[in-house]
């Protein structure tokens, strides 16, 4: 015991005191500090007049007058070469290539061919091309870890 007390309930007590001590965090704020309230808008007001004004805004320029162009896609043409020989001819892979020059070639390819960057109906071709250009890259670096 010190000074009558146990050690734990000096502890405690000096607990207290710091808690009292401790400075009490502001509450959270959902402003940024440092903008003025003029720089953003708590709530747009908007008029029915207004609505009607922006509403008729809106469907004038898309009269019904105009006509509807839909061009139908037009399917690049290197998505038509999807044998592995074709792949492997336009990504360029050479026997003595290391495995910095492999994974830049990956890239680049994935950046002309990926799915994601083609329409929709062109997706699956893309897709394959994808499929064969990483295999050819991954046997190519199979080989460079296997060789002496």
């Amino acid at each position: 015991m010190l000074f009558g007390k146990s050690l734990f309930q000096s502890v405690v007590d000096r607990l207290a005191d710091e808690a009292q001590d401790a400075v009490i965090p502001p509450e959270p704020s959902f402003r940024v500090n440092g903008l003025s309230a003029g720089f953003a808008t708590e709530k747009i007001e908007v008029s029915p007049v207004n609505a009607d004004f922006r509403q008729d805004a809106y469907l004038f320029l898309m009269s019904q007058d105009a006509p509807v162009e839909t061009k139908a896609p037009v399917k690049p043409p290197h998505l038509e070469r999807l044998a592995v020989e074709e792949v492997a001819e336009d990504l360029g892979l050479q026997d003595s290539d290391p495995r910095e020059t492999l994974q830049e070639r990956r890239r680049l390819f994935a950046k002309n061919n990926h799915p994601d960057t083609v329409h929709p109906d062109f997706r699956e071709p893309a897709n394959t091309r994808m499929k064969i250009a990483n295999l050819l890259i991954d046997e190519a670096m199979r080989r460079l870890d296997a060789a002496p």
